[in-house]
């Protein structure tokens, strides 16, 4: 895979609640020695509560796509996402039974080069902004099918937090050889 010398290689680990991207994100980080894009949902939820309606998921995309573009300035190499706008598709997908074509119009322009897909065979662990412990399964068969549709290379993830890690590096170094030199 040929990567245009001006933007850095964007990786985006994804998938269902509770499997481990943000460990992750921070492990490929250090690794790497580069920083990573937290999730902008997070931040959104924790500064206006929790509850929220379909139309947020339109701020909640754009602030993504700012935090993204500004970290993408400051980093040449490797851009690891903390998700991405594949997450606010799928979920709006999942809750709310639709999408809005702005979100997936920006979804389909700001496509990664790789997407690592964690797999739910962690346990849950509880935390006020997760909505889903009983069907990760469900919305992990959903993730890979949205997935396909974006033409870009899946890597599932799996396994205890070493593992991860190592699939997540070994895949990279694989797929990005210029990044383990």
């Amino acid at each position: 895979m040929e990567k245009d010398n001006e933007k850095p290689i964007k990786v985006v680990v994804t998938g269902p609640e509770s499997t481990g991207k943000s460990t992750l994100c921070s492990a490929l980080a250090k690794y790497y020695k580069t920083d990573y894009v937290p999730e902008y949902a997070r931040e959104y939820l924790i500064e206006n509560g929790r509850e929220y309606i379909k139309e947020d998921l339109i701020k909640i995309t754009e602030g993504q796509i700012k935090l993204e573009e500004q970290y993408q300035k400051q980093i040449s190499n490797l851009l690891v996402c903390d998700t991405s706008l594949e997450v606010i598709r799928v979920w709006s997908e999942w809750k709310y039974n639709s999408c809005d074509p702005f979100i997936l119009e920006q979804a389909n322009a700001r496509t990664p080069d790789l997407f690592l897909l964690m797999t739910p065979d962690l346990p849950w662990q509880p935390d006020p902004l997760r909505e889903n412990p009983d069907d990760r399964q469900e919305i992990f068969a959903y993730y890979k099918k949205v997935l396909t549709e974006y033409h870009v290379k899946v890597v599932e993830v799996y396994g205890d937090e070493k593992s991860r890690k190592e699939i997540a590096i070994n895949s990279l170094n694989d797929l990005f050889p210029t990044l383990s030199q």
